[in-house]
């Protein structure tokens, strides 16, 4: 019996070639609109869907393929007399092959001017039916989603006249990741479009960007995955005009770095290290807020991340590249810059990334994995004015102070918790992160700062439990504080503040970084 492929695509690339080569191999071809008309015009034959189901397309193309003639060709188990009977009984040929890929839906919500219409129309109905159909009977169907498989099916099919069970079990599982992120996609657009905020189910979908060597260690696997939905300010559509492939690592530190940049609007470099900020610096240019970063840290910056939010001019370039530096990420770099800092290192990783899209990205939820389950929270990109911030001391700032302390409360923000920052109005000066007691964090910060406390402020993520860690800061001649507030001993902070003669601001929000 001669074996029937069905061809339904929307995207063409390649399906002449391969039509035109199972034809020769001696298949029919059953096929739908336009993947028809392009194989008439190229001299493939075909059999039009109507012919098969003796019943014609409708509703513009909404209904042609939904028909028992089709899907029982499909479904119908080869190794059971019940199914072959049905088949005979009711004129029905077997589909041995089918070539199916789906309606442009995710091209067509990401168009800028996309209308509800629009989407729903390109929601495919028929194309996932018939994959299923196929790909539930893989023991007998082959089925391709993706036309980097035809190169596979064509040479099985021309050394042995059938594909391998193997082959149609790898194609079917392909088949079912492709519709369940089809739908996916779908799903999320819906909800979007009527504002549920916390669906009943989470439907997520990520396309792998890069296979990486290791994770975060080399004995732990891993892989880089896109959302399927791109956010254009993000590492993964970051374009790398140099060095070696972006490790597990570096990807996570890229990704803090750009969060923390995200904030700032003057020029502005952050250096990072180990998803904390080591050294930020803003000036009225962008080497100016280099030199600003450098000298903040000029240790821990050694074989760092560096963000700017400017474009990378050669003065600039010249000063990273005297030190060792892991990535260094811009808007865009001068012709001049590039040739500095290329010459000699291969290795060093430059990222150059849309930075007009930085507020756009705000909207992207958080998504972290536990044991057994996700956590999913918004960003968190509030920001809290001087406007209301509460002044709790007796002692004003001075308006240099408050400039700090503005400075200040944006920058630790992205310092680990526990978290506390030292700063002048334009430059960070002592960073203690991630320690298990607060008034530890304050001792680190305040020893980095060392010599530099003239002016200087400090920020806390998180009230200060004991007026310890207040007592540790006058000792060092910190005079302004800014701190959340909140904690039951809020008083006894102030009033320690109020004897050493330090402004004290609470800003009523919090912001944990774990």
């Amino acid at each position: 019996m001669t074996k029937r492929a069905l061809v339904s695509v929307s995207d063409k690339a390649g399906i002449v070639a391969f039509a035109g080569k199972l034809q020769d191999l001696g298949w029919e071809i059953i096929s739908t609109g336009g993947t028809k008309t392009a194989l008439d015009a190229a001299g493939v034959a075909t059999i039009a869907i109507d012919d098969v189901t003796g019943f014609p397309e409708m509703m513009d193309g909404r209904v042609k393929t939904l028909h028992p003639k089709i899907h029982g060709g499909l479904l119908a188990r080869r190794d059971l007399a019940t199914h072959l009977s049905a088949m005979a009984d009711h004129d029905i040929a077997p589909i041995d092959l089918v070539v199916v890929n789906l309606y442009p839906f995710k091209e067509t919500i990401l168009k800028p001017d996309v209308t509800y219409a629009d989407a729903v129309e390109n929601i495919d109905i028929g194309g996932p039916s018939m994959l299923r159909s196929a790909a539930k009977n893989h023991a007998s169907v082959t089925v391709i989603v993706d036309p980097l498989d035809y190169e596979l099916v064509l040479s099985e099919l021309s050394e042995n006249g059938e594909t391998t069970y193997a082959t149609r079990q790898q194609l079917a599982a392909k088949v079912f990741r492709h519709t369940a992120a089809y739908d996916a996609l779908i799903a999320d657009y819906f909800t979007g479009q009527v504002g549920v905020d916390k669906p009943e189910k989470l439907t997520l979908t990520y396309e792998l960007k890069q296979p990486m060597r290791y994770g975060e260690n080399p004995q732990q696997e891993a892989d880089f995955y896109e959302a399927a939905l791109p956010t254009a300010y993000s590492i993964a559509q970051a374009q790398q005009l140099n060095g070696k492939a972006l490790s597990f690592n570096n990807i996570r530190d890229a990704d803090a770095a750009i969060r923390i940049i995200r904030d700032f609007t003057a020029p502005t470099v952050v250096a990072l290290k180990h998803m904390n900020p080591c050294g930020i610096g803003t000036a009225e240019t962008i080497e100016g807020a280099w030199d600003y970063a450098y000298a903040a840290d000029p240790v821990s910056i050694f074989g760092g991340i560096v963000v700017l939010n400017r474009q990378v001019d050669a003065a600039t370039a010249e000063k990273m590249h005297a030190i060792f530096l892991e990535i260094i990420i811009a808007p865009s770099y001068t012709e001049e810059a590039l040739t500095i800092l290329t010459t000699k290192k291969k290795n060093l990783r430059l990222l150059a990334l849309d930075f007009a899209q930085a507020k756009a990205s705000e909207k992207e939820k958080e998504v972290t994995g536990v044991l057994g389950g996700l956590l999913v929270q918004n960003q968190d990109t509030s920001v809290e004015l001087q406007e209301s911030w509460e002044l709790v001391s007796q002692r004003q700032p001075s308006p240099q102070e408050v400039a700090a302390l503005e400075f200040a409360w944006t920058a630790v923000k992205y310092v680990k918790s526990n978290g506390i920052i030292i700063t002048n109005d334009h430059q960070t000066l002592g960073v203690g992160p991630g320690q298990t007691n607060r008034v530890a964090s304050v001792k680190i910060a305040i020893e980095q700062a060392a010599d530099r406390l003239d002016g200087a402020v400090l920020a806390s993520d998180a009230f200060f439990p004991f007026a310890d860690n207040v007592e540790a800061i006058a000792k060092a001649g910190i005079k302004a504080i800014i701190q959340p507030g909140g904690s039951v001993r809020d008083q006894e902070a102030i009033e320690a503040a109020d004897r050493h003669g330090i402004a004290m601001v609470f800003t009523g929000a919090r912001h944990f970084r774990h």
